[in-house]
C-alpha cells in the first residue's frame, strides 16, 4: 500500500484525467434508473460487455419492475444465463422488482439506505446508481479502484470502505462527481492487475507505485 498523496499531487492527477476525458461514462448500458440497478446488480463477477450483451434484448421488453415481474424468473434466466451466478441474480432481480412495485410505486428510491435494502444491491451498486443516475458524488469502489488507489497513493486503504473514505476526504470536490469513473477506466485499461501500462500512463511521474513497468 502506498502512502497517501498530498492535495496538490492529487489535484494534478485529476486535472490530467479531466483533460484527457472531461465526461467519463460508465460502460453498462441502461435506459432508466431501474435498468441501471438491474445492470449493476448483474455485473457482479461479470464483465460490463457480457452484461450488455445479455441485457440488450432483455431491456427492450422489461425496462420497468412490473414488466420484469410479468416476464418472470424463468424467462429472465433465458436472457441472462451467459452471466455468472445467473440463477441467484435472477431471483434477486425478481425480488427487488417486486419490492419496487409494492413499496416504491415502481420507482427506484434515491437514498443509499433504501437502495441497499433491495436484494442483490450492495453499497457499491447503490453508489453507482446514485452517481450515474442522480449525479450525486458517491464513490463506487470496485477492484480496479482498490488496486489503483493503493498502488498510486490517490486513495489507499485496507478495505473498500477505507478507500471510499479516502476518495471523499482527499480528492478535491470539483472532481468528486467523475472521480470513480476516471479511476475505474484507468484501472481497467492502464493500471491493469497483471501488466500495468506504466510506460504510457499519463500520471506515471506522480504515481507512487514502486513496481512501475518500463
Amino acid at each position: 500500500m502506498a502512502k497517501q498523496l498530498d492535495y496538490h499531487t492529487i489535484r494534478e492527477i485529476f486535472t490530467r484525467f479531466h483533460a484527457a476525458e472531461q465526461e467519463p461514462k460508465g460502460e453498462l448500458d441502461h435506459v432508466n434508473a431501474y435498468t441501471l440497478v438491474v445492470a449493476v446488480a448483474l455485473s457482479a463477477q461479470a464483465t460490463d460487455a457480457g452484461v450488455n450483451k445479455a441485457t440488450k434484448d432483455l431491456f427492450k421488453i422489461a425496462d420497468t419492475p412490473q414488466k420484469m415481474l410479468d416476464l418472470g424468473e424463468e424467462q429472465l434466466i433465458e436472457h441472462i444465463k451467459t452471466i455468472g451466478l445467473y440463477r441467484n441474480k435472477a431471483k434477486n432481480v425478481i425480488k427487488l422488482s417486486r419490492i419496487l412495485v409494492e413499496e416504491y410505486d415502481g420507482e427506484v428510491p434515491c437514498s443509499r439506505a433504501a437502495l441497499e435494502g433491495l436484494p442483490g444491491v450492495g453499497r457499491k451498486t447503490a453508489n453507482v446508481v446514485l452517481n450515474m443516475w442522480w449525479r450525486y458524488p458517491a464513490q463506487a469502489v470496485d477492484t480496479h479502484i482498490f488496486r489503483f488507489g493503493n498502488r498510486s497513493g490517490v486513495c489507499p486503504g485496507k478495505d473498500v470502505v477505507a478507500v471510499e473514505r479516502a476518495i471523499e476526504d482527499h480528492i478535491p470536490v470539483d472532481f468528486q462527481l467523475h472521480a470513480h469513473h476516471w479511476m475505474i477506466l484507468h484501472g481497467r485499461y492502464v493500471c491493469k492487475a497483471r501488466k500495468p501500462l506504466c510506460s504510457t500512463c499519463l500520471i506515471r511521474d506522480l504515481c507512487l507505485f514502486e513496481e512501475k513497468t518500463l
